[in-house]
């Protein structure tokens, strides 16, 4: 897997020390990496172009942050009642894991709220979707919001959004978006560099050994031929020794949108931020409103969902 030689600022900036399931991730220059950053105002077709090559694009202020912000101090105000939320404003955790039956009932809440479906149909972002797509966007229905205290030790392990997404076109473009500042100690997510082409050639695999399933196990991430959980793997230091690749990391700000390809690796480290602040981030998924659609995502995420 060839390797893009490193910048003079991504070399000179000290990789930092994280943590995912228990392992160090090592911090040698041919493991880990800085990923980079596209702005936000760059033309649509520069996007594209970057997103086909390097499986994912990194867009600086790409929304209002203060609206960003705003939002952010939303969401933890509803979650407040749960009792893990020191301060809604500055998004601090308690100290304490709070109740939660009450916090997962909240969460749910809120993901089926007009609000939160307002900030994810922000104009800025439907309208470039609607350009980056080459036509009328459709925006997934299942959306998904995630909160992870500080010393968290569940993460997400290394994967590729197509496992889930079987049952339509691979023509889809996830929207990751901290909300927030989430500088790299608070474990946003993370790329396998190169690691598209991977993707692609395990969902080869993976299509041939499936070939036998009937289609509801065929399309299903759970199905036989799948590890636990459809994820690639749990350890990261492990992935990038195998496949001789880095962990490309990043300090995100309110604003920031990741894009990311269905078949990029990506996974998330634990959240060691020393001001205890809650990381918090929502994945959306866009297509073509012309492609075929898997149907299991039109309906509102739910914590047992099993997608």
């Amino acid at each position: 897997m060839p390797k893009p030689a490193l910048t003079a600022a991504a070399s000179a900036a000290p990789l930092p020390q994280l943590q995912a399931a228990g392992k160090r991730l090592a911090t040698t220059p041919n493991r880990m990496g800085w990923l980079q950053p596209t702005p936000g105002d760059a033309p649509v077709a520069t996007i594209r172009q970057r997103l086909r090559e390097h499986g994912y694009v990194w867009l600086k202020g790409f929304l209002p942050p203060a609206e960003v912000r705003g939002f952010r101090a939303q969401v933890f105000g509803h979650l407040n009642a749960a009792g893990f939320v020191a301060d809604p404003l500055a998004g601090t955790a308690s100290g304490s894991a709070g109740d939660k039956e009450l916090a997962n009932r909240r969460l749910m809440e809120f993901v089926r709220s007009a609000r939160y479906e307002a900030f994810c149909m922000h104009p800025r972002l439907w309208q470039f979707m609607d350009e980056l797509l080459e036509g009328l966007s459709y925006l997934h229905k299942r959306k998904i919001m995630r909160y992870t205290l500080p010393a968290t030790p569940q993460v997400t392990p290394a994967h590729y959004d197509l496992v889930y997404l079987r049952g339509g076109t691979d023509r889809i473009v996830t929207a990751w978006i901290p909300i927030g500042d989430v500088p790299v100690e608070m474990g946003g997510l993370v790329y396998l560099e190169g690691s598209q082409a991977l993707g692609v050639k395990m969902e080869a695999e993976f299509r041939a050994l499936n070939a036998t399933l009937s289609p509801e196990e065929r399309i299903n991430a759970y199905n036989k031929n799948m590890t636990d959980g459809g994820y690639v793997s749990k350890d990261l230091p492990d992935m990038a020794d195998k496949f001789d690749a880095r962990w490309l990391v990043a300090d995100y700000e309110a604003g920031d949108v990741m894009l990311h390809s269905p078949y990029m690796i990506h996974a998330s480290t634990m959240n060691e931020d020393r001001g205890d602040r809650i990381r918090l981030s929502t994945d959306i998924r866009y297509q073509n409103v012309t492609d075929e659609i898997d149907a299991r995502w039109a309906n509102h995420w739910t914590l047992d969902d099993m997608l």
